[in-house]
């Protein structure tokens, strides 16, 4: 499905009618679309964790104060324990998922050890869980009016402080995410 492909890469901004944690005012990068279903990670949802306490329970070490505060975010509800990387740069982990000509994924223990040495992409986000949708019901959920889809941004991503990453990525469209109606019209 061609179409649905489309779709990676792009940002969710969830409609203002969203409102069911950890999704309300959420902004999701998605990493698949297809006839399976979609896998997204959101970007905007702080966790209790620093990435300092991840090392820590994966029993690595990381002399750096400044990278072991680094924060982790809540992916998604789905496997929560288990943590991803988000980046631009292409390295050479052991599981990365290419998303398109711009963005990885990788789920791989390496990374981190990159990362905590300060070896690791030079721009990295770092998530714990993942949301994820069935076959046909992002789709659904996007005739419905419960997200916007845009062109993910690494400004949004890397630059823009967590809670105003919703509003920002909205505003890729030129959308005030609060002029919105909760409603969906179909011609």
């Amino acid at each position: 499905m061609t179409i649905a492909n489309t779709f990676a890469g792009q940002f969710l901004i969830a409609m203002p009618t969203l409102a069911e944690p950890p999704f309300a005012r959420g902004v999701a990068f998605l990493c698949q679309h297809g006839e399976d279903g979609a896998v997204g990670l959101l970007i905007n949802q702080i966790s209790e964790y620093r990435l300092g306490d991840v090392l820590a329970q994966m029993k690595l070490t990381c002399d750096d104060p400044e990278i072991a505060d680094y924060p982790v975010l809540i992916g998604g509800p789905i496997q929560q324990e288990r943590g991803f990387v988000l980046h631009r740069e292409v390295g050479h982990w052991d599981s990365s998922y290419r998303v398109n000509e711009e963005w990885s994924v990788t789920t791989s223990r390496d990374i981190l050890v990159a990362i905590a040495a300060g070896e690791g992409p030079r721009r990295a986000l770092l998530t714990l869980g993942y949301a994820g949708w069935d076959a046909g019901q992002l789709e659904k959920e996007l005739i419905d009016n419960a997200w916007l889809t845009t062109q993910a941004h690494e400004r949004i991503v890397f630059d823009t402080p967590l809670e105003e990453r919703w509003i920002a990525a909205a505003g890729l469209m030129g959308v005030d995410p609060f002029q919105l109606a909760g409603y969906a019209g179909h011609a």
